[in-house]
């Protein structure tokens, strides 16, 4: 049988600009919640928090 997926790509999208810059994997089972990262936003031109998006 095969297993379920634990692993998601997820898209992430800086706080200031709302612009979407990135993707990423994560774990579903041990990361729950939405995932922030500090990521370098090419259009702020500076490292800004970033936040996982749908």
């Amino acid at each position: 049988m095969a297993k379920k997926e634990t692993r998601v790509m997820v898209t992430m999208a800086c706080t200031e600009c709302k612009r979407r810059n990135y993707n990423t994997f994560k774990n579903k089972q041990k990361t729950s919640d939405r995932l922030e990262l500090s990521k370098y936003c090419r259009w702020c031109r500076c490292h800004r928090a970033h936040r996982e998006t749908k």
